[in-house]
């Protein structure tokens, strides 16, 4: 059995807690949406590379994501009841816990790689979160798709 690298293959942990190998490409999670069953009930395991600030907000519905610093230096912005929380993550194996339906996105200063463990069933992904309030759900993108691209 090959090893294989978060970089080129996510991994699905399925309801049943067995895993599926996914080969990433420009259309994964589209795919993972439709391959997944809308990703109900499923957790990814993925690994992504950052040179900029993250262009949206996003929030998981199914359940708490964990973010892992792996390497560079991140800032967490979660969107909570009283107001933006900025956690740093700037030593490798740091980590966050973004709760259930909580929008967030990162400003990145530095090349970084971050690990994600995502419920990504229901994720929802806009510009700013002022988009929902001001009646814009032309701005919701409600796919697997991520900042995290």
């Amino acid at each position: 059995m090959n090893p294989y690298n978060l970089a080129d293959t996510f991994a699905v942990l399925k309801p049943d807690l067995s895993i599926d190998p996914v080969t990433v490409s420009l259309t994964v999670y589209r795919d993972l949406d439709r391959n997944y069953a809308g990703f109900k009930s499923h957790t990814l395991v993925s690994r992504h590379a950052f040179d900029m600030d993250w262009p949206t907000w996003e929030r998981h519905p199914a359940g708490d994501e964990l973010v892992c610093l792996l390497s560079g230096q991140a800032d967490l912005i979660l969107r909570t009841p009283r107001g933006d929380e900025v956690v740093n993550l700037a030593a490798a194996g740091s980590f966050v816990l973004v709760p259930r339906n909580t929008w967030h996105t990162a400003h990145i200063s530095e090349p970084t790689e971050l690990l994600f463990i995502t419920p990504g069933e229901g994720t929802e992904n806009v510009e700013t979160p002022e988009d929902l309030r001001a009646n814009r759900p032309d701005k919701l993108n409600k796919t697997m798709e991520s900042n995290h691209d």
